[in-house]
C-alpha cells in the first residue's frame, strides 16, 4: 500500500468513528428526552393536567424537534453541500450538546410558571435543528470515502450510533433509578443525563475537528449550484425524497412506539415498574446492535432494496404480536415483545446510511438524504407516540397501535418497489439516473 492508499485508509478508519462518536452523542442527547418525557416531565413541567394529559402534552413536546429536523436538514444541506461537510457536523454537535445541556438546568412549572414550558418548546426545537442536520452529514461523511463495494458495511459504524446512544441514555436513568429514590430522581436526578452531554460532545469536537474534507466533495467544490440545494432536490429529486420518506417512517414508528411510547404504556398503564422497563430495553437496545451491523453488511452483497423488504416483512410480522405480548404483564413475554421489536428495527436500520446517500448526486446529497431521513421522522417519529396514546385512551388496550404500525409497514414496501437498487453505486454519478449506474470494479479501492 503506498502513502496516499494509506492516507485514504486512514482518513475512511476517522470518518467511521467519527461518524459512530458523533451520532451516538447526538442521539443519546435526543433519547434522554424521550426517557424523561415518559418518566418525569408531564409532573415536573406540565402538573395539574391529569395523568394522560400531562403525557400528551409531554410527547408533543417530543415532537416539536422532529418537526424542527427538516429545518436543520434544509439548513445545515444547504451549507453542507456548498461549504463542506465537515464544518456542519462540528456546528450540529455543538447545537445538540448546548441545548441538551440547557434543560439539565431549567426550572420547572413550580419556579417559572408557563415560562418552563415555553423554554423547554425552544430548547427542544435546538434540539431538533442540530439533528436534522447531523445524520445527513455523518452518512456522508462515511459514503463519500467508503469504496463502493462496502459503503453497507462502512455505513454500520453510523447505525450504530443512534443504538449507542440509546442504550447509554436508558443506561443512565436506570443506574439513576436503582441509585435514588423517588424523589430525589424527580427533584434533581433526572438532570443528571442531560447536564452529561457537555462531557461528551467535548469527545466528539475533539474527534471532528481531526477530519478532512471528503473527496467527493472536493472534486465538486468549484461546481456551486446556481440555485439552493434544497430548491434543486425538490424540484429534480423530489420522488426520491417522498418515496424515501416513505420507507423511512415505519422504522422511526416502530422505535418510538417499542421505546418512548412503551416505556410510558407499560410504567402508567400497566403498573409495571420502569426500572424493569428500562432494562428490557436496555438489552433489547444491546441485540439491535448485532442486528444493524448484520443487515448493512449484508446489504453489501444481497442489495440494499431486498435487505429493506425483507426487514419491513418482519415488521409486518411482528407488528400485532408487540402489544398483546406486552399487556399479559409476564417478564418473559415483554422481554419478547420489547427485544424482539429492537432486532427488527436492527434489520430495518441497517442498510439506511448506505442507501440514502446513493440516491441523490454529491453536489445536492446532503440536502437530499438528511431531508428525506429527516421528513420520516415528522411521520414516523412525531406523530406515533400521540396518536398511539389516543388509540390506547379510546379502546383502553394498545391492540390497535400494532395494526396502525403494520399499515405504515404495507406503505413502506409499497415505496420500496418504486425505488432502484443502488447496491455498488459509483456515487460520482449516483442520482443522475436514478442510482442504477454500477461502480466498474467493486470492492477495487485501495481503502478497502
Amino acid at each position: 500500500m503506498d502513502t496516499q492508499d494509506a492516507r485514504r485508509a486512514a482518513q475512511l478508519r476517522r470518518a467511521a468513528a467519527a461518524a459512530l462518536i458523533g451520532t451516538a452523542i447526538e442521539f443519546y442527547d435526543f433519547f434522554i428526552y424521550g426517557t424523561a418525557a415518559a418518566l418525569v416531565f408531564g409532573p415536573v413541567f406540565f402538573p395539574g393536567l391529569g395523568a394522560v394529559g400531562a403525557l400528551l402534552a409531554s410527547f408533543s413536546v417530543y415532537a416539536v424537534a422532529f418537526l424542527a429536523r427538516p429545518l436543520g436538514a434544509v439548513v445545515f444541506g444547504h451549507f453542507g453541500d456548498r461549504l463542506g461537510r465537515r464544518a456542519t457536523l462540528v456546528v450540529s454537535l455543538l447545537l445538540m450538546g448546548v441545548s441538551t445541556a440547557a434543560v439539565g438546568v431549567l426550572p420547572g412549572y413550580g419556579v417559572w410558571g408557563w415560562w418552563a414550558p415555553v423554554a423547554l418548546v425552544v430548547l427542544r426545537v435546538c434540539q431538533g435543528v442540530g439533528l436534522g442536520g447531523e445524520w445527513g452529514g455523518a452518512a456522508l461523511l462515511i459514503a463519500e470515502n467508503a469504496p463502493a463495494g462496502r459503503r453497507g458495511r462502512y455505513g454500520a459504524f453510523l447505525q450504530l450510533g443512534p443504538t449507542i446512544g440509546f442504550v447509554l441514555a436508558n443506561g443512565v436513568f436506570l443506574v439513576l433509578q436503582l441509585a435514588l429514590d423517588e424523589r430525589a430522581f424527580q427533584g434533581w436526578g433526572w438532570r443528571v443525563p442531560f447536564l452529561a452531554s457537555l462531557v461528551m460532545v467535548a469527545v466528539g469536537l475533539f474527534v471532528r475537528l481531526r477530519l478532512e474534507e471528503t473527496p467527493l466533495f472536493a472534486a465538486e467544490a468549484g461546481r456551486v449550484p446556481e440555485r439552493p440545494p434544497v430548491v434543486e432536490v425538490l424540484r429534480g429529486h423530489w420522488r426520491s425524497v417522498l418515496v424515501g420518506c416513505g420507507v423511512i417512517t415505519v422504522g422511526y414508528a416502530m422505535f418510538y412506539l417499542t421505546t418512548t411510547f412503551a416505556l410510558a404504556y407499560a410504567t402508567t398503564g400497566l403498573g409495571v415498574s420502569s426500572r424493569l422497563v428500562l432494562s428490557m430495553l436496555l438489552a433489547g437496545g444491546v441485540a439491535m446492535g448485532g442486528t444493524v451491523w448484520a443487515s448493512a453488511r449484508g446489504s453489501d452483497g444481497w442489495g440494499r432494496r431486498r435487505t429493506l423488504q425483507v426487514a419491513t416483512g418482519l415488521v409486518l410480522l411482528w407488528s400485532p404480536l408487540l402489544f398483546p405480548l406486552l399487556e399479559t404483564v409476564r417478564r418473559p413475554l415483554m422481554f419478547v415483545a420489547l427485544a424482539g421489536s429492537m432486532v427488527v428495527l436492527g434489520c430495518l436500520f441497517g442498510p439506511v446510511a448506505a442507501y440514502l446517500p446513493e440516491l441523490f448526486p454529491t453536489r445536492v446529497r446532503y440536502t437530499g438524504a438528511a431531508l428525506t431521513y429527516n421528513l420520516g421522522g415528522v411521520v414516523g417519529g412525531a406523530t406515533t407516540p400521540l396518536v398511539a396514546t389516543r388509540l390506547t385512551e379510546a379502546y383502553g388496550t394498545a391492540e390497535p397501535v400494532g395494526w396502525y404500525l403494520a399499515v405504515l409497514g404495507v406503505v413502506a414496501l409499497f415505496c420500496l418497489r418504486l425505488l432502484p437498487e443502488t447496491s455498488g453505486t459509483d456515487l460520482a454519478v449516483a442520482g443522475a439516473d436514478g442510482g442504477r449506474r454500477r461502480a466498474p470494479v467493486l470492492g477495487a479501492d485501495p481503502a478497502a
